[in-house]
């Protein structure tokens, strides 16, 4: 296969119009079925899970020095002068390398997998750092339910940090979906239920993080073994969900030994 880049310099090309969708539209990917993956770091973690790229995608500063497992890993290679990778990404300062996947097929519920269950979590950055705290933590699988930002968006795997290669991400659930999985769901809540700390927690169990706002929706809480809340001795009304997400997961790990 020659590693030979296709070297582009319109910004009317029509390969450089989709890549530009692609990292900064959040729900482009759903729309492409392809999906950027965009800075070294990224490019690595996912060449370490075995996924192959379809495009790479350099700046020409740096292609001459690309690590050849990059370059030669992608099916079709790309370089693009630093004022056109500027124009595509959606970074302020834009990485010199870039994947475009393949969105991986949609999986079907495990029921007996370890979850992370969320609910209408709508900051990608919240969602990202949640699905990185999941795959530190060992819980297998991620199911979003609608209304959930879009985990395979730029932003979500930004702040996923890599995680989402060692994860199964079932998005666009809805409530009664839940039903397929066969491990107790722990809900998450401010105010009420049983202190973190002092709760006997199943493993494997499905924890449940809500909206920002308004928390995890009544009718998961209505179906849920036990509702907890994690002790607050400073005071303050609520936890970020990601905070709140990291304390729950870890605690699960703790009691699982």
């Amino acid at each position: 296969m020659s590693t030979e880049p296709l070297r582009i310099t319109s910004r009317d090309n029509p390969l450089v119009k989709d890549l530009k969708r692609l990292a900064q539209d959040g729900g482009a990917y759903r729309k492409q079925g392809r999906v950027w993956v965009e800075g070294d770091h990224l490019c690595r973690a996912a060449l370490a899970r075995g996924v192959r790229p379809q495009l790479a995608v350099f700046s020409e500063s740096f292609w001459p020095s690309a690590l050849a497992g990059q370059a030669l890993a992608a099916i079709k290679t790309v370089v693009l002068d630093e004022a056109l990778m500027a124009h595509v990404s959606g970074l302020e300062s834009p990485a010199p390398v870039a994947f475009v996947i393949d969105l991986p097929a949609a999986p079907a519920l495990l029921p007996d997998a370890p979850t992370v269950v969320l609910d209408r979590v709508q900051d990608a950055g919240n969602a990202g750092s949640i699905l990185r705290s999941a795959a530190a933590f060992g819980f297998a699988q991620v199911a979003a339910l609608t209304g959930t930002a879009g985990l395979w968006s730029p932003k979500v795997l930004r702040a996923g940090m890599g995680a989402h290669f060692g994860l199964r991400l079932v998005e666009g659930l809805v409530l009664d979906d839940l039903a397929a999985l066969q491990v107790p769901l722990l809900a998450t809540s401010s105010h009420e239920g049983e202190l973190l700390h002092r709760a006997a927690l199943p493993w494997p169990c499905a924890w449940v993080l809500g909206h920002e706002g308004q928390g995890v929706d009544p009718r998961i809480e209505a179906r849920a073994a036990q509702r907890l809340r994690i002790a607050q001795p400073g005071g303050e009304e609520s936890l970020n969900v990601a905070a709140a997400a990291a304390i729950c997961l870890h605690a699960s790990a703790i009691a699982r030994g």
